[in-house]
């Protein structure tokens, strides 16, 4: 007996044995669904955790009148927007002409933060008479800070070369006056102009905290929303509806895969057993990719990769098939081993490349969910490309080398 063989398959299987454990142990007492490692590091979507749905409609004004050009620019502030306040999974997508659909997942006040993301956010200077000077157009950047000696809230602005000149040439007109600072016809500040400011730079002050700070800010630096918008239809996604779905996808994968791991074990005996263990790494493996892309897991993405496990069994199948075939044929088991892989390579490479194909031209051509489904698809396929073709491939030859299970019938002859 070959015992370095046969103490790498020990070591390999407590290995494996420990993370199989750790796999099943429920977080909590109280949970009654067992979660694998690292899915609390795995963000959740909207259907999942909770957040709100909301539809927007850009309407008329005597001024402005709504077409394509303008709809995309509204989108795409919304999008600055959304993605400033710093939203997991957000979903900003143009419906029919007037329409957009917002949706956002996992903070604590949605109706608030939607309520800052649609403010129309126009930012005004006015010289004493009531003038305009400057506007955000002439704005270059924004952001929130805290002053170090005095502790106040404040947003320091930055102008354009334009900007700069207008604001140097006001504060040298209006020496010893008021210029106001005013948002959405609302006048945040009036100060009196102590000297010439030449450098393009001012700050607003009196902000309760750096999270006001901060919303008005971002809403600074999109700039001002191109055309009227009105909230058409808003719906909240409580985090306990999320998680009942959670829960339930997560029971129903559970007896799935139970009930796939005993069929293959039964079935194929020694390599079933093989292909249960490079399962469990392939499904951790994938946790891990989740969590260092930052993959924001849906229903739907949790389909994708139900369905990409399928596939990974798949070709753990027709794998097994070959070597039953090879054995029958009288090769040796480790030649049929490496003959039924070699075999069955071109078959898996193929059925991988056209669903690879196929979750491409939806995660391209797709919108929100459609792309979170593709996406979860094409990470589980390529990793399962790996498990089959090289984990299990190992395990098997480990198998064979250390002769534990020595009779081919165990796999399949």
């Amino acid at each position: 007996m070959k015992w370095g063989n046969t103490i790498k398959l020990i070591s390999l299987l407590l290995v494996v044995a420990a993370v199989v454990v750790l796999a099943l142990k429920p977080v909590f007492p109280e949970e009654q669904v067992p979660w694998l490692p690292l899915t609390e590091d795995v963000k959740l979507g909207l259907d999942l955790q909770g957040g709100v749905h909301v539809l927007l409609e850009a309407k008329d004004t005597e001024k402005i009148i709504v077409d394509q050009e303008k709809m995309l620019a509204l989108v795409s502030n919304l999008e600055r927007r959304v993605n400033a306040f710093g939203v997991a999974e957000p979903l900003v997508q143009q419906q029919g002409e007037r329409r957009v659909i917002i949706e956002l997942a996992g903070i604590d006040d949605p109706i608030a933060a939607v309520n800052s993301i649609i403010k129309t956010a126009f930012l005004e200077f006015l010289n004493p008479a009531g003038e305009v000077i400057l506007t955000g157009a002439d704005l270059k950047h924004a952001i929130e800070s805290k002053d170090a000696r005095s502790g106040e809230i404040q947003v320091n602005l930055e102008f354009t070369a334009e900007g700069t000149k207008k604001f140097a040439d006001a504060t040298t007109r209006y020496l010893g006056q008021n210029i106001a600072i005013v948002l959405d016809g609302e006048v945040l500040q009036n100060p009196v102009v102590r000297s010439q400011i030449l450098d393009g730079r001012a700050v607003i002050t009196g902000y309760a905290d750096l999270t006001e700070a901060h919303n008005i800010a971002v809403l600074l630096r999109s700039g001002a929303l191109p055309v009227k918008v009105e909230v058409m239809q808003k719906n909240t996604v409580g985090p306990s509806l999320g998680q009942e779905s959670l829960d339930r996808s997560v029971v129903a994968g559970t007896i799935g895969i139970a009930l796939i791991i005993a069929f293959m074990i039964i079935y194929y005996r020694a390599p079933g057993l093989v292909a249960t263990v490079a399962l469990t790494v392939y499904s951790i493996l994938i946790l891990a990719l989740f969590t260092a892309f930052g993959v924001i897991l849906t229903l739907p993405g949790i389909a994708g990769f139900i369905l990409s496990l399928g596939i990974a069994i798949d070709a753990n199948i027709i794998v097994f098939e070959r070597i039953k075939e090879e054995l029958k044929n009288g090769k040796a088991l480790r030649s049929a081993i490496n003959s039924g892989f070699k075999r069955a390579f071109r078959a898996i490479l193929d059925a991988n490349i056209t669903t690879l194909i196929a979750a491409g031209v939806l995660f391209f051509f797709g919108t929100g969910l459609i792309k979170g489904f593709a996406l979860t698809l094409s990470i589980g396929i390529l990793v399962s490309m790996f498990t089959t073709i090289t984990l299990t491939r190992w395990l098997l030859q480990l198998v064979a080398d250390a002769r534990i299970i020595r009779n081919t019938k165990f796999y399949g002859a």
